[in-house]
């Protein structure tokens, strides 16, 4: 891991078939697109994390978590909970889980606030609702 003084995190909108991925600058306050992978499996996933953990050197990974529309949790917060446990085997740093609630619509919302169109172009979307997730968590980290 990083120095104590670094903020880097990793944000990951799990999906079967495709995990976006955004990333935090060092001081924690920004979350920025990385990239998209397509998945073919859980493993491959946690593949594909590893090596990406690997090059960013990460000081935490936030998750998005996602609740139901009251906030409680379902059968597919069930699914990400496996799926954290196998991000645990191989990621020794806190691994944060946030309500992703609402993040691919702000996505969509922010690629046509931006004159674009979503077409076919579903990795985008993916990738934006990671930023979107990692920047709820940076909003609420404490500031020194």
């Amino acid at each position: 891991m990083n120095d104590k003084y670094d903020k880097t995190f990793i944000g990951i909108d799990y999906g079967n078939r495709r995990i976006g991925l955004a990333k935090s600058d060092p001081t924690g306050l920004i979350a920025t697109g990385l990239k998209t992978l397509q998945v073919s499996s859980v493993k491959d996933a946690i593949l594909q994390i590893t090596k990406v953990i690997h090059e960013y050197n990460p000081n935490g990974l936030v998750v998005g978590y996602p609740l139901n529309s009251v906030g409680e949790k379902n059968q597919k917060c069930e699914e990400i909970d496996r799926f954290i446990r196998k991000l645990e085997a191989i990621y020794s740093g806190p691994i944060h889980r946030e309500d992703e609630r609402h993040s691919s619509e702000e996505a969509v919302d922010i690629i046509h606030k931006h004159g674009k169109r979503v077409g076919n172009n579903k990795g985008r979307i993916d990738r934006l609702a990671a930023v979107v997730i990692l920047q709820r968590f940076l909003d609420e980290l404490p500031r020194e």
